[in-house]
């Protein structure tokens, strides 16, 4: 029963991750996610410095303004001082990633906080978490029912936004012509990520997130030309990255969170290779 846990856990921030990961993916933004896991490590030593707990909401409170703070500095870099977005991304994480490293050296000796603790979960945990009602009725883990009301949000949000998402993904100018607020569906893309990843990087741990936020939605970017079937696809490779993953875990008695984004990376190159194929078999005339 552990091992459905895992696995289910697993799946739901997989599809949660990959389909907004699809939208960084198109917009040439996807190493956001790996941005924001990283940045927002001074948000949560500071909450623990002003909360005194290691509570999850004052944590999540904390990593999630940093979340923010992130993409509007990476937006302020791009646009106003006209560095490349690679290069805005950077800057960004890995100054509020020294930030965090400079404020736990600092406090150390005064609280009990390191960089584990607050950056990387461990997915193997999932079971031991279990929610229990007033009446004692055990409703499974609590890593679950996070996940999937995260799930319920993003496929809200992608939902009733997929007209303003579609255009200001593929075409921004046009966007602006048919009176779209371009800046808004920006802000309101990048604080889903944020939200996502700050909700999930406590359970999964933030390689994984970073995995299904770039990996499922890249693999199935390269055998479909449309947005909705990428985002099956993507939902599709998140399901078996997980499953695969907590297998070959188990079978090499190893991290199941590496196993599941090493899948996920193995999934990538046989669809790669696949597509070299077809090009190539493309390429060759056709003789009677």
């Amino acid at each position: 029963m552990d091992g459905f846990w895992i696995i289910l856990s697993g799946t739901l921030i997989a599809i949660s991750c990959g389909l907004l990961g699809a939208y960084l993916v198109l917009r040439k933004m996807a190493m956001v996610g790996d941005a924001i896991s990283h940045a927002v490590l001074p948000g949560i030593v500071l909450a623990y410095l002003f909360s005194g707990s290691r509570e999850t909401i004052p944590m999540l409170i904390g990593a999630a303004v940093l979340g923010v703070l992130t993409t509007v500095l990476i937006e302020l870099f791009y646009k106003q001082a006209r560095l490349q977005i690679d290069a805005s991304i950077g800057i960004t994480f890995t100054w509020l990633f020294a930030i965090g490293i400079i404020l736990i050296s600092v406090f150390a000796g005064q609280v009990d906080l390191d960089q584990d603790c607050v950056l990387y979960g461990e997915i193997a945990y999932v079971p031991l978490d279990l929610w229990f009602t007033a009446s004692g009725i055990n409703l499974g883990p609590r890593t679950v029912w996070i996940a999937a009301t995260l799930l319920l949000l993003i496929l809200t949000f992608i939902y009733f936004g997929r007209r303003g998402l579609f255009i200001t993904t593929f075409n921004e100018e046009y966007a602006k012509a048919l009176g779209l607020n371009v800046a808004f569906w920006h802000y309101a893309l990048m604080g889903s990520v944020s939200l996502t990843t700050v909700v999930s990087f406590e359970s999964v741990g933030a390689i994984l997130v970073v995995a299904f936020l770039i990996v499922p939605p890249a693999t199935a970017y390269l055998i479909t030309t449309s947005l909705k079937p990428m985002l099956w696809l993507t939902a599709f490779f998140g399901f078996l990255s997980s499953l695969g993953g907590y297998f070959l875990a188990v079978w090499i008695n190893g991290s199941i969170a590496g196993a599941m984004a090493t899948v996920a990376g193995i999934f990538f190159l046989c669809v790669w290779i696949f597509s070299l194929i077809k090009q190539k078999q493309a390429s060759i005339p056709f003789r009677a």
